[in-house]
């Protein structure tokens, strides 16, 4: 046990020099629930490692120690306390945590040494970064939340980010970069006007939302309107049918389309196909015009069957921020950047394929 731990945690050098907090996960070791492992929160981290900040709980951690979460509530309080975390979260139920605990202690279930501890590692902590002197936030570098130069630094990020996929059908020339000058061109797919699919989860709320009034920014086709010559034509239709795309004899197309916006568990998905109507929209106009798919997501996605009839693929990573005015957008100009091309770039033929790594 020692020797697959020490691996990850540093042992010359005293824990607590590096973090003042550890938070424990809801994952199992050789299964031991994290929350429950004591030989780990205690006989590893605490002693062998001198670790002298606290031990915090997961999310409702001490509930899911057991299935269903809450069974044993009781149990997992003692086992949890005991096994060496320090502060516990407890989102809702924190009175029966109260009484639970409160119960224990006098029973001498938990030791009031174990509170003891508990108490000074939390104080020490709080001491050392001098909330006791100092317990309100310093705001004097509040004015420089959103300055035009964060963003800037924001923007190149996102758009480093980008990951070009394909350029170009067989013996034909390449898509990008897009002509800035055209006549008209199409810009089509859920996630070209919309922030809250473009910012993904962890955007003002827990699992983000859909749609442009949760947060600040730039969509992908606001980009595209500021970024094409004035002369364009820029027309946006979220789900165009193929006699839509033949009538109007476009340039080229622009498809952005993706995952809808997740988190954490809420984002579990075994099969990691591109979700409708991103299929569809991909099928109708690709099949017709010259285009480009622009793909937001969390995670490679099984694309290969699709790929036949684009003429240009990018993948854009979804860049989730809780803050208004941090949705980077990553089409702010219409061609592909060096940073991107230069990147390994990665492409599933099936969910069950391995990825296979190719340098552009």
């Amino acid at each position: 046990m020692d020797s697959s731990a020490s691996t990850c945690l540093p042992t010359t050098t005293p824990s607590s020099r590096v973090s003042p907090s550890v938070m424990v996960s809801y994952s199992s070791w050789n299964r031991v629930k994290m929350h429950a492992n004591r030989a780990l929160i205690s006989g590893f981290l605490k002693n062998k490692l001198r670790f002298r900040g606290f031990v915090i709980s997961d999310w409702q951690g001490i509930d899911r120690m057991t299935t269903p979460p809450g069974a044993n509530y009781t149990h997992s309080v003692l086992t949890g306390v005991n096994a060496g975390i320090d502060m516990i979260v407890i989102p809702y139920n924190y009175t029966t945590f109260i009484d639970n605990l409160t119960d224990l202690v006098s029973k001498n279930y938990v030791p009031m040494s174990r509170i003891d501890d508990a108490v000074r590692r939390i104080l020490r902590v709080k001491f050392v970064v001098g909330l006791f002197e100092n317990p309100m936030a310093d705001l004097s570098y509040a004015d420089q939340l959103g300055k035009k130069e964060h963003r800037e630094l924001a923007r190149e990020a996102v758009r480093k980010s980008l990951v070009l996929l394909k350029n170009g059908k067989s013996n034909g020339k390449p898509l990008l970069p897009l002509a800035k000058k055209a006549a008209k061109i199409l810009v089509a797919g859920s996630h070209a006007d919309n922030l809250g699919y473009q910012c993904g989860g962890w955007t003002i709320t827990w699992q983000g939302e859909s749609g442009n009034n949760n947060t600040v920014g730039t969509t992908i086709l606001d980009a595209i309107r500021f970024t094409v010559d004035p002369s364009t034509d820029v027309v946006y239709s979220e789900r165009p049918d193929t006699g839509f795309v033949r009538e109007n004899e476009f340039s080229y197309t622009i498809v952005v389309v993706g995952e809808t916006p997740y988190t954490e568990t809420a984002g579990d998905n075994l099969n990691l196909t591109l979700p409708d109507p991103g299929v569809n929209t991909i099928r109708n106009v690709c099949g017709t015009v010259r285009c480009v798919v622009v793909i937001v997501s969390g995670r490679p996605l099984a694309i290969e069957s699709y790929i036949p009839s684009m003429d240009a693929l990018v993948s854009g990573l979804a860049s989730p921020d809780r803050r208004p005015g941090r949705c980077g957008c990553a089409l702010r100009r219409l061609r592909i950047h060096r940073e991107a091309v230069q990147n390994m770039v990665q492409v599933c033929g099936s969910a069950a394929d391995e990825c296979r790594g190719q340098t552009l």
